[in-house]
């Protein structure tokens, strides 16, 4: 978990599924060779830079994801979450999301369309406002440009 200072815009809570505690060392020639403490590093910098805070979660267990989810609800201004395998299976994970009603970018760190056919279907990107897929760890920096963007009061000035 990150403990950078709030930033003005809020805390996004960055969430990462089964599996991505193997970044760095599982399939690099699909994920690439950033650990997830890397992208963690990346993601609390970036948000530095855009006046956010991260709080950042991974777990294998789909509960503890949906139990994270809940507690943004109080605790975060918006989500950004690679669901990983949880992105193909789990209808427990999208109706958290939904039920939140925070603004959600959803990542994954490889182009989950040119991969196998069962990777296609995501649950999550139904209610996610913005899907990121391919761009590796710059993913979650693209998904931090959108939140501030989202987040800032001149996006809701109108």
């Amino acid at each position: 978990m990150s403990s950078t200072p709030e930033g003005p815009l809020g805390t996004v809570l960055v969430l990462n599924g089964p599996n991505l505690n193997l970044l760095g060392t599982r399939e690099p020639g699909i994920y690439g060779t950033l650990t997830l403490a890397d992208i963690e590093q990346l993601c609390t910098g970036a948000a530095e830079q855009r006046g956010l805070r991260v709080h950042f979660i991974q777990s294998n267990h789909e509960g503890s994801l949906v139990d994270a989810i809940h507690d943004a609800r109080e605790a975060a201004a918006g989500i950004i979450i690679n669901p990983a395998a949880y992105s193909h299976t789990s209808v427990a994970i999208r109706d958290a999301l939904s039920g939140v009603e925070l603004p959600v970018v959803e990542v994954h760190l490889s182009n989950i369309h040119r991969r196998e056919e069962f990777r296609h279907h995501s649950y999550v990107s139904a209610v996610a406002d913005v899907v990121i897929a391919g761009a590796g760890a710059q993913g979650y920096e693209m998904g931090l440009d959108w939140m501030a963007n989202r987040l800032s009061p001149a996006a809701t000035a109108d």
